[in-house]
């Protein structure tokens, strides 16, 4: 007769998997437990979440209005962050670029006098 309980030997721990929240989902979760209805206990229990995550999902809705909140009106700036190597990698290629259109000027003002007859000893 088998026993229904697993041997000791055979029963392996099982490693808790990390759970990632979307923004949606996070921003959710804050919404429900900011209800005074629903008990937060119960909202922690149904998504497998501790105390200090419901804190940390409350400091970034915090964070993300404020900073938001902050932006003034008119056009929006683009903050994107370029390394130092590639800004200056950019700089070169613009130099480089710059010198080659003033060359490229030079030959299409030497070439424009040459057809239209004006000769070089005035």
């Amino acid at each position: 007769m088998s026993s229904s309980k697993p041997t000791p030997n055979s029963h392996q721990p099982t490693a808790k998997k990390r759970r990632f929240l979307t923004a949606d989902k996070k921003f959710q979760i804050y919404l429900e437990a900011q209800n005074p209805a629903v008990p937060v206990g119960e909202i922690l229990r149904r998504e497998g979440l501790f105390s200090t995550d419901l804190a940390r999902i409350r400091q970034q809705v915090k964070e993300g209005a404020l900073l938001r909140l902050s932006v003034k009106p008119g056009r929006a700036k683009d903050h994107s962050n370029v390394s130092a190597e590639a800004h200056e990698a950019l700089k070169n290629e613009l130099q480089q670029k710059e010198r080659a259109l003033a060359d490229q000027a030079v030959e299409l003002a030497i070439l424009r006098k040459k057809t239209s007859g004006v000769s070089w000893d005035r």
